[in-house]
């Protein structure tokens, strides 16, 4: 695996459901609502079996409802990383802000989000299937 490499993005939208509209009307994407969440998977690429993106450099994402106070417009792009408690640390010292410090994506793995010293919102993510 490649360091750093964009993983995930995601478009938040005070109306998802139409949002979703648009973008398998532009795109020709597959998305999937998650049970149980609000929230929904972009399949922007085709996967295997397991989940793994058979089309090397290409992302998936998700749709959700915008959260409280996020108001800026835009796509939220996670990179990889192998330390989330280090990148945070890092991103602090070259001036970025957190926003949302490290946080469980139950079985799947760990997330942190930020605003860059422009003030661009990105995101981190470290896969751990034993996160809670």
């Amino acid at each position: 695996m490649q360091k750093n490499t964009v993983s995930h993005f995601e478009i938040y939208a005070d109306d998802p459901d139409k949002l979703t509209k648009f973008y398998t009307s532009l795109f020709d994407w597959t998305v999937t609502p998650v049970p149980g969440m609000d929230y929904r998977v972009i399949h922007s690429a085709e996967t295997d079996a397991q989940g793994m993106l058979k089309q090397p450099g290409a992302i998936n994402g998700g749709i959700l409802k915008r959260p409280d106070g996020f108001r800026m417009n835009g796509f939220v792009n996670y990179a990889m990383v192998e330390s989330i408690e280090q990148t945070v640390e890092r991103a602090k010292s070259l001036g970025a802000k957190v926003t949302k410090d490290k946080t469980a994506v139950p079985g799947m793995g760990w997330f942190a989000m930020f605003l860059d010293p422009e003030g661009n919102n990105f995101a981190v993510f470290k896969a751990d299937p034993g996160a809670k």
